[in-house]
């Protein structure tokens, strides 16, 4: 009896997913058009992920033009400060910023004009946000068309978008470094987001050649965050059209995440070597009408917290 008990025990510590190391996911994200704002939800193992709030907005955008919230991107430094950036709107040549210690109270939105001195620039479209702790310093980075910048991959389908990736840099969201081109790939390339393995950083961005059609996720790599970045790798997502990648590195490997927004719905890939990747759509469940989110990772104390907001 003992020895069954003995192997009970450890077929279910074998089962267990992620949860068992404690770890708590959290998903922002926005749903329709990003009228209503930030939507948050979290997960313990990485694959079923439940609303907070009752699936209702936590901050409601006032800033820029549209006054939108899509694409929310959030990141949590060392003195716990949580600092988010978001497209503000689908035509517009700045980005929104806020910071909040609890994720429920926020401070006063902040629109960063990011291409002011690129007056012919369409867009600002999925801002991500990465600190470096050794230069103290916030990297930001999203996808601008400039009409006739890159003539070698003009399309005239979908209004005509060519994207490229800029940057710049801030120690206090209030001075920012000239705005520069950070990641030409040779194609139309939207939606990057970038984490660190090691000594390497992985980018993961979309493909957004129109003709032939890619529409999908690829890999390209650094060994520095500013670059520069790998040649693209091949697709890692299959024939479904995918975009908005976002990543965690658990216990398991690598899970990225993505919006299948032909077929209203998000989907996952897994690898343990950033070389072989299984298709795990079919395991995710994520809020219904969720678009577009990133991930990161959060402690039980700010959950507890955020779980008693009705």
């Amino acid at each position: 009896m003992r020895y069954l008990l003995s192997v009970l025990i450890l077929l279910i510590m074998v089962s267990v997913p992620v949860s068992s190391q404690g770890r708590i996911y959290l998903f922002s994200y926005f749903k329709g058009n990003g009228e209503d704002g930030l939507h948050l939800a979290y997960s313990s193992d990485g694959l079923t992920w439940t609303a907070l709030n009752n699936d209702k907005s936590f901050l409601t955008p006032v800033i820029g033009v549209s006054k939108l919230m899509r694409d929310p991107c959030i990141i949590r430094t060392k003195d716990g400060t949580f600092h988010m950036v978001w497209t503000t709107g689908w035509t517009e040549r700045g980005i929104g910023y806020a910071s909040s210690e609890d994720l429920i109270k926020w401070s006063e939105q902040k629109y960063i004009e990011v291409m002011a001195k690129e007056p012919a620039a369409r867009n600002c479209w999925a801002p991500e946000i990465v600190y470096d702790n050794k230069k103290k310093q916030f990297l930001i980075f999203w996808s601008t068309t400039i009409p006739g910048r890159f003539p070698e991959t003009d399309a005239k389908a979908e209004s005509q978008y060519n994207h490229r990736i800029y940057c710049t840099t801030t120690k206090d969201f209030k001075n920012f470094t000239e705005t520069k081109l950070f990641y030409e790939p040779g194609f139309n390339v939207i939606d990057a987001t970038i984490l660190k393995e090691g000594r390497e950083y992985i980018m993961f961005l979309k493909d957004e050649t129109v003709t032939p059609p890619q529409k999908n996720i690829k890999i390209s790599r650094s060994s520095v965050l500013y670059g520069p970045y790998s040649k693209a790798s091949e697709p890692i997502t299959g024939k479904y059209w995918a975009e908005g990648p976002t990543a965690i590195r658990s216990d398991s490997g690598w899970i990225v995440y993505f919006d299948k927004y032909r077929e209203r719905r998000y989907g996952a890939v897994r690898s343990a070597d950033l070389k072989e990747w299984e298709d795990i759509s079919g395991r995710v469940v994520f809020p219904e009408g969720a678009r577009h989110g990133t991930v990161l990772e959060i402690d039980k104390t700010i959950l507890k917290s955020m779980l008693s907001v009705n």
